[in-house]
């Protein structure tokens, strides 16, 4: 009877665990679905119409070796699910990242390395240490729906990538390493009229406008001490940065009144307004024990209230509203049956 008991109690708990884990997900989230199947695919983001997702993928299922840019119908990946191939839009020579619709629904901005080499560069590791490749060879390209690159908006030796578009059509922000520095700049949506924006030490990236378009909200390292500098510099001067200690900030789109709005240590990053403007939705590992726990969290645009939005699998990030506010698609290793696969999710958003 000792041993049932103790069977029951360890039971019960793990059943009033997953009810409270289930608990947080149900508020904001119902009717979860799943979009892709295998591979890494991130950094999802709407079209201005809502129904179709430009993302960046590396399923070896579609042949690929390295990140390149899809467009999907959103409908059609509910409905065929492991059946639907989505459509590449990339040319699938170097490396993509950070993909965006255009206002017209149609055509799509991403950063590319293929004007460098048409072979996926090679990742520079250090052992101990996870960082990400700041590869100099990265510009920024618009292609048409048939994958044709009908524009490129920055031609240089520098890294120039992570862009987004304004809601209003207008302007579109990006990270550049032309000042020396991982800094924020902006620039007309045809690539003129080139405006720096941030100037302090430290990685200023992953940023996305206001539902306005009067300010943004982006992700910043900021190293203090002598050996924080250091490292960071050492670092950069090998095209790498380590996203282990950032936090979210605001920004008005002109450059003025930077303003933080987390200080909860670790990485804090993703970061997405709310349809209202007045909240921010981000990933961040600061709860996690293991340090690589990632869920997604939302926080008031003055830095209160902090509430948790996902408690399921152990990564959970780049969430991004549709245009009409009811929906949030997002990346998470869920349902992924052990293996390290991270895949896309659509859900209705509740407030």
């Amino acid at each position: 009877m000792k041993y049932l008991i103790v069977i029951l109690s360890a039971f019960f708990l793990t059943l009033s665990a997953q009810t409270q884990t289930d608990s947080i997900e149900n508020k904001h989230l119902k009717n979860i679905k799943q979009l892709t199947f295998g591979g890494d695919n991130a950094e999802a983001y709407f079209s201005p119409n809502g129904k179709f997702l430009a993302f960046q993928s590396n399923n070896p299922k579609w042949g690929l070796q390295c990140d390149q840019i899809f467009s999907l119908d959103i409908a059609k990946a509910i409905k065929k699910q492991h059946n639907y191939m989505p459509k590449k839009i990339s040319n699938g020579l170097g490396r993509t990242t950070c993909s965006y619709y255009m206002p017209n629904s149609k055509d799509i901005l991403y950063a590319s390395t293929f004007k460098g080499s048409h072979t996926c560069p090679t990742p520079v590791t250090m052992q101990g240490k996870y960082l990400w490749n700041i590869f100099s060879d990265f510009d920024i390209f618009i292609a048409n729906q048939k994958g044709k690159i009908i524009k490129q908006l920055t031609n240089d030796s520098v890294y120039d990538a992570e862009a987004t578009v304004s809601p209003k059509g207008d302007k579109i922000v990006f990270t550049s390493t032309r000042s020396g520095d991982l800094e924020l700049w902006i620039m007309n949506i045809d690539g003129s009229g080139l405006k720096q924006l941030t100037f302090d030490l430290g990685y200023d990236g992953g940023a996305f406008f206001s539902p306005d378009g009067s300010q943004l909200v982006f992700r910043s390292s900021r190293p203090k001490s002598e050996d924080e500098i250091k490292e960071y510099k050492d670092l950069l001067s090998q095209g790498l940065v380590a996203p282990t200690n950032m936090e979210i900030y605001v920004i008005d789109t002109n450059g003025q009144n930077l303003k933080q709005i987390t200080n909860l240590g670790k990485a804090n990053w993703a970061p997405f307004y709310h349809p209202s403007g007045k909240k921010i939705l981000f990933s961040s590992n600061h709860a996690s024990k293991r340090g690589y726990e990632f869920q997604l969290y939302m926080i008031n645009t003055d830095g209160t209230q902090l509430t948790q939005i996902t408690s399921q699998s152990i990564f959970n990030a780049f969430p991004m509203f549709s245009p009409d506010g009811k929906k949030l698609v997002f990346s998470s290793n869920r349902n992924n049956g052990g293996t390290k696969d991270t895949n896309l999710f659509i859900a209705d958003w509740i407030d």
